[in-house]
Protein backbone atom coordinates (compact mmCIF):
# COMPACT_ATOMS: atom_id res chain seq x y z
CA UNK A 1 0.00 0.00 0.00
CA UNK A 2 1.35 3.46 -0.95
CA UNK A 3 1.77 6.21 1.63
CA UNK A 4 -1.10 8.25 0.19
CA UNK A 5 -3.41 5.24 0.11
CA UNK A 6 -2.46 4.43 3.70
CA UNK A 7 -3.30 7.99 4.76
CA UNK A 8 -6.68 7.74 3.01
CA UNK A 9 -7.45 4.48 4.81
CA UNK A 10 -6.56 6.03 8.15
CA UNK A 11 -8.75 9.08 7.45
CA UNK A 12 -11.71 6.88 6.52
CA UNK A 13 -11.26 4.77 9.65
CA UNK A 14 -11.00 7.87 11.84
CA UNK A 15 -14.15 9.44 10.39
CA UNK A 16 -16.12 6.24 10.82
CA UNK A 17 -14.86 5.67 14.33
CA UNK A 18 -15.61 9.25 15.32
CA UNK A 19 -19.12 9.09 13.95
CA UNK A 20 -19.74 5.72 15.55
CA UNK A 21 -18.81 7.27 18.87
CA UNK A 22 -21.11 10.17 18.10
CA UNK A 23 -24.16 8.04 17.43
CA UNK A 24 -23.80 5.30 20.02
CA UNK A 25 -25.39 5.89 23.40
CA UNK A 26 -22.49 5.88 25.86
CA UNK A 27 -23.66 7.18 29.21
CA UNK A 28 -20.19 6.68 30.68
CA UNK A 29 -18.70 9.52 28.57
CA UNK A 30 -21.19 12.41 28.54
CA UNK A 31 -18.50 15.05 28.97
CA UNK A 32 -16.57 13.75 25.95
CA UNK A 33 -19.67 14.08 23.78
CA UNK A 34 -20.45 17.52 25.15
CA UNK A 35 -16.89 18.72 24.62
CA UNK A 36 -16.86 17.39 21.07
CA UNK A 37 -20.17 19.09 20.30
CA UNK A 38 -19.22 22.42 21.85
CA UNK A 39 -15.95 22.40 19.92
CA UNK A 40 -17.83 21.87 16.66
CA UNK A 41 -20.25 24.70 17.48
CA UNK A 42 -17.41 27.10 18.22
CA UNK A 43 -15.74 26.69 14.83
CA UNK A 44 -16.09 29.59 12.43
CA UNK A 45 -18.50 28.62 9.64
CA UNK A 46 -16.76 27.72 6.40
CA UNK A 47 -19.61 26.40 4.26
CA UNK A 48 -21.36 28.65 1.75
CA UNK A 49 -24.05 27.62 -0.73
CA UNK A 50 -24.38 29.10 -4.21
CA UNK A 51 -27.14 28.74 -6.82
CA UNK A 52 -28.28 30.47 -10.00
CA UNK A 53 -31.93 31.42 -10.41
CA UNK A 54 -33.85 31.33 -13.70
CA UNK A 55 -32.75 34.90 -14.54
CA UNK A 56 -29.03 34.22 -14.19
CA UNK A 57 -28.60 35.85 -10.79
CA UNK A 58 -26.02 34.16 -8.61
CA UNK A 59 -27.25 33.74 -5.01
CA UNK A 60 -24.90 33.04 -2.11
CA UNK A 61 -25.96 31.89 1.37
CA UNK A 62 -23.44 32.02 4.20
CA UNK A 63 -23.52 32.05 7.99
CA UNK A 64 -22.21 34.74 10.31
CA UNK A 65 -22.87 35.43 14.00
CA UNK A 66 -25.85 33.07 14.11
CA UNK A 67 -27.55 34.45 11.00
CA UNK A 68 -28.03 32.97 7.56
CA UNK A 69 -26.99 35.77 5.21
CA UNK A 70 -28.19 35.91 1.62
CA UNK A 71 -26.86 38.12 -1.17
CA UNK A 72 -26.93 37.97 -4.93
CA UNK A 73 -24.83 39.03 -7.88
CA UNK A 74 -25.84 40.12 -11.36
CA UNK A 75 -22.30 39.90 -12.77
CA UNK A 76 -21.13 36.36 -11.97
CA UNK A 77 -19.85 37.18 -8.52
CA UNK A 78 -17.80 40.28 -9.30
CA UNK A 79 -20.09 42.39 -7.11
CA UNK A 80 -22.86 41.48 -4.67
CA UNK A 81 -25.83 43.16 -3.06
CA UNK A 82 -25.72 43.94 0.64
CA UNK A 83 -26.40 40.77 2.67
CA UNK A 84 -29.93 40.18 3.98
CA UNK A 85 -30.55 38.36 7.26
CA UNK A 86 -32.80 35.37 6.64
CA UNK A 87 -33.35 34.67 10.35
CA UNK A 88 -33.84 37.89 12.36
CA UNK A 89 -32.84 36.35 15.70
CA UNK A 90 -29.46 34.64 15.99
CA UNK A 91 -29.38 30.87 16.40
CA UNK A 92 -26.78 28.17 16.03
CA UNK A 93 -26.76 27.43 12.32
CA UNK A 94 -24.93 24.33 11.09
CA UNK A 95 -22.47 25.34 8.37
CA UNK A 96 -19.90 22.61 7.94
CA UNK A 97 -19.15 20.45 4.94
CA UNK A 98 -22.03 17.99 4.96
CA UNK A 99 -24.53 20.31 6.63
CA UNK A 100 -25.14 23.81 5.28
CA UNK A 101 -27.98 26.20 4.33
CA UNK A 102 -29.84 25.24 1.14
CA UNK A 103 -31.39 27.41 -1.60
CA UNK A 104 -34.28 26.86 -4.00
CA UNK A 105 -36.46 29.09 -6.15
CA UNK A 106 -40.23 29.10 -6.73
CA UNK A 107 -42.14 29.38 -9.98
CA UNK A 108 -42.97 33.05 -9.35
CA UNK A 109 -39.58 34.26 -8.13
CA UNK A 110 -39.83 33.08 -4.53
CA UNK A 111 -36.52 32.46 -2.76
CA UNK A 112 -36.55 29.55 -0.31
CA UNK A 113 -33.88 28.88 2.31
CA UNK A 114 -33.58 25.93 4.69
CA UNK A 115 -30.96 25.16 7.31
CA UNK A 116 -30.26 23.05 10.38
CA UNK A 117 -30.46 24.74 13.75
CA UNK A 118 -27.98 23.11 16.13
CA UNK A 119 -29.23 22.62 19.69
CA UNK A 120 -27.42 22.59 23.01
CA UNK A 121 -27.85 18.82 23.29
CA UNK A 122 -24.96 17.11 21.48
CA UNK A 123 -25.69 16.24 17.84
CA UNK A 124 -29.27 17.48 18.05
CA UNK A 125 -30.95 19.90 15.70
CA UNK A 126 -34.11 21.17 14.02
CA UNK A 127 -34.87 21.75 10.34
CA UNK A 128 -35.66 25.43 9.73
CA UNK A 129 -37.18 27.20 6.75
CA UNK A 130 -37.94 30.74 5.56
CA UNK A 131 -39.25 32.21 2.30
CA UNK A 132 -38.95 35.50 0.45
CA UNK A 133 -41.68 36.66 -1.92
CA UNK A 134 -40.09 39.98 -2.85
CA UNK A 135 -36.90 38.87 -4.57
CA UNK A 136 -34.85 38.21 -1.45
CA UNK A 137 -35.40 41.65 0.12
CA UNK A 138 -37.30 40.34 3.15
CA UNK A 139 -38.06 36.89 4.55
CA UNK A 140 -40.91 35.30 6.44
CA UNK A 141 -40.27 34.39 10.06
CA UNK A 142 -38.46 31.05 10.18
CA UNK A 143 -40.48 27.94 10.99
CA UNK A 144 -39.38 24.55 12.30
CA UNK A 145 -40.43 21.88 9.81
CA UNK A 146 -39.85 18.72 11.87
CA UNK A 147 -43.01 18.10 13.90
CA UNK A 148 -41.10 16.04 16.47
CA UNK A 149 -39.48 18.69 18.66
CA UNK A 150 -37.40 16.45 20.95
CA UNK A 151 -33.78 17.49 21.43
CA UNK A 152 -32.49 14.81 19.07
CA UNK A 153 -31.09 14.80 15.54
CA UNK A 154 -33.30 16.28 12.83
CA UNK A 155 -30.47 17.41 10.56
CA UNK A 156 -28.82 17.33 7.12
CA UNK A 157 -31.76 18.91 5.31
CA UNK A 158 -32.16 18.98 1.53
CA UNK A 159 -34.50 21.33 -0.34
CA UNK A 160 -36.10 21.18 -3.78
CA UNK A 161 -39.10 22.62 -5.64
CA UNK A 162 -40.98 20.13 -7.82
CA UNK A 163 -42.48 20.72 -11.24
CA UNK A 164 -45.79 21.87 -9.74
CA UNK A 165 -44.10 24.45 -7.50
CA UNK A 166 -44.43 22.45 -4.28
CA UNK A 167 -41.57 22.81 -1.80
CA UNK A 168 -40.03 19.56 -0.56
CA UNK A 169 -37.76 19.21 2.48
CA UNK A 170 -35.94 15.99 3.34
CA UNK A 171 -33.76 15.36 6.35
CA UNK A 172 -32.21 12.67 8.56
CA UNK A 173 -34.26 12.05 11.71
CA UNK A 174 -33.52 10.12 14.91
CA UNK A 175 -37.04 9.84 16.38
CA UNK A 176 -37.48 6.19 15.41
CA UNK A 177 -34.12 5.19 16.82
CA UNK A 178 -35.04 6.89 20.10
CA UNK A 179 -38.15 4.72 20.30
CA UNK A 180 -36.44 1.48 19.25
CA UNK A 181 -33.10 1.82 21.02
CA UNK A 182 -29.80 0.25 19.99
CA UNK A 183 -31.53 -2.44 17.91
CA UNK A 184 -32.33 0.27 15.33
CA UNK A 185 -29.34 0.74 13.02
CA UNK A 186 -28.70 4.26 11.74
CA UNK A 187 -31.56 6.76 11.70
CA UNK A 188 -34.37 7.54 9.18
CA UNK A 189 -35.13 9.69 6.15
CA UNK A 190 -38.09 12.05 6.63
CA UNK A 191 -40.00 14.29 4.24
CA UNK A 192 -42.42 17.22 4.39
CA UNK A 193 -44.13 19.14 1.58
CA UNK A 194 -45.52 22.67 1.28
CA UNK A 195 -48.21 23.30 -1.34
CA UNK A 196 -48.73 26.97 -0.40
CA UNK A 197 -45.40 28.48 -1.51
CA UNK A 198 -43.65 27.71 1.75
CA UNK A 199 -46.18 29.32 4.11
CA UNK A 200 -46.72 25.98 5.87
CA UNK A 201 -45.72 22.33 5.57
CA UNK A 202 -47.77 19.18 5.77
CA UNK A 203 -47.11 16.40 8.27
CA UNK A 204 -43.74 14.70 8.42
CA UNK A 205 -43.62 11.40 6.55
CA UNK A 206 -40.96 8.73 6.90
CA UNK A 207 -39.50 7.62 3.57
CA UNK A 208 -36.95 5.04 4.75
CA UNK A 209 -35.59 3.42 7.89
CA UNK A 210 -31.88 2.80 8.52
CA UNK A 211 -30.10 5.63 6.77
CA UNK A 212 -26.54 6.60 7.58
CA UNK A 213 -26.51 9.20 10.35
CA UNK A 214 -24.67 12.18 8.93
CA UNK A 215 -24.05 12.02 5.19
CA UNK A 216 -25.73 14.66 3.06
CA UNK A 217 -28.83 13.79 1.04
CA UNK A 218 -28.50 14.45 -2.69
CA UNK A 219 -31.68 15.56 -4.45
CA UNK A 220 -32.58 16.41 -8.05
CA UNK A 221 -35.73 16.92 -10.12
CA UNK A 222 -36.64 14.40 -12.80
CA UNK A 223 -37.92 15.46 -16.22
CA UNK A 224 -41.53 14.93 -15.07
CA UNK A 225 -40.97 17.32 -12.14
CA UNK A 226 -40.75 14.56 -9.51
CA UNK A 227 -37.90 14.93 -6.96
CA UNK A 228 -35.44 12.06 -6.66
CA UNK A 229 -33.31 11.48 -3.54
CA UNK A 230 -30.00 9.65 -3.17
CA UNK A 231 -28.48 8.94 0.23
CA UNK A 232 -26.05 6.68 2.06
CA UNK A 233 -28.06 3.81 3.48
CA UNK A 234 -27.40 0.97 5.92
CA UNK A 235 -27.99 -2.36 4.17
CA UNK A 236 -27.90 -5.74 5.89
CA UNK A 237 -26.22 -5.42 9.30
CA UNK A 238 -23.89 -2.49 8.65
CA UNK A 239 -23.12 -2.08 4.94
CA UNK A 240 -22.97 1.64 4.10
CA UNK A 241 -23.79 1.91 0.40
CA UNK A 242 -26.39 4.11 -1.35
CA UNK A 243 -30.14 4.07 -1.91
CA UNK A 244 -32.31 6.01 -4.36
CA UNK A 245 -36.01 6.91 -4.31
CA UNK A 246 -38.34 8.78 -6.67
CA UNK A 247 -40.74 10.82 -4.52
CA UNK A 248 -43.81 10.01 -6.61
CA UNK A 249 -45.57 8.11 -3.83
CA UNK A 250 -45.44 4.76 -5.64
CA UNK A 251 -41.76 4.02 -6.29
CA UNK A 252 -39.78 1.78 -3.96
CA UNK A 253 -36.32 2.39 -2.54
CA UNK A 254 -33.65 0.84 -4.78
CA UNK A 255 -30.02 0.10 -4.05
CA UNK A 256 -27.85 2.39 -6.16
CA UNK A 257 -24.33 1.21 -5.22
CA UNK A 258 -22.95 -2.18 -4.23
CA UNK A 259 -19.51 -1.53 -2.80
CA UNK A 260 -20.24 -3.62 0.32
CA UNK A 261 -18.54 -1.06 2.55
CA UNK A 262 -19.00 -2.42 6.05
CA UNK A 263 -18.12 0.21 8.62
CA UNK A 264 -19.43 0.76 12.14
CA UNK A 265 -20.21 4.45 11.85
CA UNK A 266 -21.14 7.17 9.39
CA UNK A 267 -18.26 8.36 7.17
CA UNK A 268 -19.55 11.95 6.75
CA UNK A 269 -19.32 11.62 2.97
CA UNK A 270 -22.57 11.99 1.08
CA UNK A 271 -23.29 11.31 -2.62
CA UNK A 272 -24.17 13.54 -5.57
CA UNK A 273 -27.02 13.27 -8.10
CA UNK A 274 -27.91 15.13 -11.29
CA UNK A 275 -30.68 14.52 -13.81
CA UNK A 276 -30.30 16.15 -17.20
CA UNK A 277 -33.03 17.16 -19.67
CA UNK A 278 -32.68 13.71 -21.27
CA UNK A 279 -33.81 12.03 -18.03
CA UNK A 280 -30.55 10.16 -17.44
CA UNK A 281 -29.61 9.84 -13.75
CA UNK A 282 -25.95 10.61 -12.99
CA UNK A 283 -24.59 9.48 -9.60
CA UNK A 284 -21.23 10.08 -7.92
CA UNK A 285 -20.06 8.90 -4.51
CA UNK A 286 -17.18 7.93 -2.23
CA UNK A 287 -16.57 4.51 -0.75
CA UNK A 288 -13.94 3.26 1.64
CA UNK A 289 -14.57 -0.41 0.84
CA UNK A 290 -11.34 -2.44 1.11
CA UNK A 291 -9.70 -2.91 -2.24
CA UNK A 292 -11.86 -0.32 -4.01
CA UNK A 293 -11.67 2.84 -1.88
CA UNK A 294 -12.19 6.04 -3.85
CA UNK A 295 -14.69 7.89 -6.03
CA UNK A 296 -17.19 6.33 -8.43
CA UNK A 297 -19.63 7.45 -11.11
CA UNK A 298 -22.51 5.60 -12.75
CA UNK A 299 -25.69 6.25 -14.75
CA UNK A 300 -29.24 5.03 -14.95
CA UNK A 301 -30.97 5.28 -18.32
CA UNK A 302 -34.38 4.15 -17.03
CA UNK A 303 -35.13 6.46 -14.08
CA UNK A 304 -33.32 4.43 -11.45
CA UNK A 305 -34.52 0.94 -12.24
CA UNK A 306 -31.15 -0.22 -13.57
CA UNK A 307 -27.62 1.18 -13.43
CA UNK A 308 -24.55 0.78 -15.61
CA UNK A 309 -21.14 -0.38 -14.38
CA UNK A 310 -19.50 2.11 -11.97
CA UNK A 311 -16.48 4.04 -13.24
CA UNK A 312 -13.74 4.98 -10.78
CA UNK A 313 -12.32 8.49 -11.10
CA UNK A 314 -9.84 10.70 -9.26
CA UNK A 315 -6.24 9.96 -8.35
CA UNK A 316 -6.28 7.21 -5.70
CA UNK A 317 -2.88 8.42 -4.48
CA UNK A 318 -4.23 11.92 -3.71
CA UNK A 319 -7.08 11.23 -1.26
CA UNK A 320 -9.93 12.01 -3.70
CA UNK A 321 -13.22 13.00 -2.10
CA UNK A 322 -16.32 15.24 -2.06
CA UNK A 323 -17.62 14.40 -5.55
CA UNK A 324 -20.11 16.55 -7.44
CA UNK A 325 -21.87 15.82 -10.73
CA UNK A 326 -23.89 18.06 -13.06
CA UNK A 327 -25.69 17.05 -16.25
CA UNK A 328 -26.93 19.36 -19.00
CA UNK A 329 -27.78 16.36 -21.17
CA UNK A 330 -24.90 15.29 -23.40
CA UNK A 331 -22.54 17.53 -21.41
CA UNK A 332 -21.82 16.06 -17.96
CA UNK A 333 -19.28 17.44 -15.48
CA UNK A 334 -17.62 15.80 -12.49
CA UNK A 335 -15.78 17.76 -9.78
CA UNK A 336 -13.99 16.59 -6.66
CA UNK A 337 -11.22 17.45 -4.19
CA UNK A 338 -7.74 16.01 -3.99
CA UNK A 339 -4.70 16.73 -1.82
CA UNK A 340 -1.26 17.01 -3.43
CA UNK A 341 0.72 16.95 -0.16
CA UNK A 342 0.67 20.72 0.42
CA UNK A 343 -2.67 22.02 -0.89
CA UNK A 344 -6.25 21.03 -1.65
CA UNK A 345 -7.16 20.94 -5.34
CA UNK A 346 -10.50 20.93 -7.11
CA UNK A 347 -10.33 18.74 -10.21
CA UNK A 348 -12.90 18.39 -12.99
CA UNK A 349 -13.64 16.08 -15.92
CA UNK A 350 -16.15 16.64 -18.71
CA UNK A 351 -18.10 14.20 -20.86
CA UNK A 352 -19.58 15.38 -24.15
CA UNK A 353 -21.51 12.20 -24.88
CA UNK A 354 -23.73 11.87 -21.84
CA UNK A 355 -21.23 10.14 -19.56
CA UNK A 356 -19.92 7.49 -21.95
CA UNK A 357 -16.39 8.91 -22.32
CA UNK A 358 -14.50 11.57 -20.40
CA UNK A 359 -11.82 14.21 -20.84
CA UNK A 360 -8.59 14.09 -18.86
CA UNK A 361 -8.84 15.66 -15.38
CA UNK A 362 -7.85 19.31 -15.00
CA UNK A 363 -7.21 21.39 -11.88
CA UNK A 364 -9.51 24.43 -11.64
CA UNK A 365 -8.69 25.71 -8.15
CA UNK A 366 -6.12 25.28 -5.41
CA UNK A 367 -5.86 26.34 -1.76
CA UNK A 368 -3.15 25.66 0.81
CA UNK A 369 -5.48 26.55 3.71
CA UNK A 370 -8.87 25.45 4.92
CA UNK A 371 -11.53 25.07 2.23
CA UNK A 372 -15.10 23.99 1.69
CA UNK A 373 -16.46 21.24 -0.53
CA UNK A 374 -16.76 22.10 -4.24
CA UNK A 375 -20.11 22.85 -5.89
CA UNK A 376 -21.17 22.65 -9.54
CA UNK A 377 -23.64 25.27 -10.77
CA UNK A 378 -25.49 25.63 -14.07
CA UNK A 379 -26.62 28.86 -15.68
CA UNK A 380 -28.35 28.74 -19.05
CA UNK A 381 -26.00 26.25 -20.67
CA UNK A 382 -22.85 27.26 -18.82
CA UNK A 383 -21.23 25.28 -15.99
CA UNK A 384 -19.38 26.85 -13.07
CA UNK A 385 -17.37 25.63 -10.11
CA UNK A 386 -18.17 27.35 -6.82
CA UNK A 387 -15.61 27.00 -4.03
CA UNK A 388 -15.05 28.71 -0.70
CA UNK A 389 -11.64 28.87 0.96
CA UNK A 390 -10.42 30.62 4.10
CA UNK A 391 -7.80 32.61 2.22
CA UNK A 392 -9.80 33.70 -0.85
CA UNK A 393 -13.45 33.53 0.17
CA UNK A 394 -15.98 32.39 -2.40
CA UNK A 395 -14.85 32.11 -6.00
CA UNK A 396 -16.69 31.21 -9.18
CA UNK A 397 -14.77 29.56 -12.03
CA UNK A 398 -16.31 28.59 -15.37
CA UNK A 399 -15.72 24.98 -16.45
CA UNK A 400 -14.66 24.82 -20.08
CA UNK A 401 -17.14 22.91 -22.26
Amino acid sequence: MSAARAVLSLLVAALAAGCAATHKHDATKPMDRNAMWQKSLSRAPMAATAAFDAHGRLWLASVENGHVLLRHSNDLGNTYTAPVRVNPDPERVAADGENRPKLAFGKHGEVYVSWTQSLETPFAGHVRFAASRDGGTTFSLPITVNDDHAAISHRFDSLVVDGAGRVHLLWLDKRDKEKSGEAYTGIALYHAVSDDDGKSFGPNRKLADHTCECCRIAIARDTDGVPVALWRHVFDRNTRDHALLRLDGISAVVRASRDDWRVDGCPHHGPALSIGPDGVYHLAWFTGAPGRAGLYYRRSLDHGRNFDTPMQFGNPEAQPGRPQVLSLGQRVTLAWKEFDGTASLVRTMVSRDGGVSWSAPVTLARSAGASDHPQLLADRGRVFLGWQSASEGFRLVEVAP
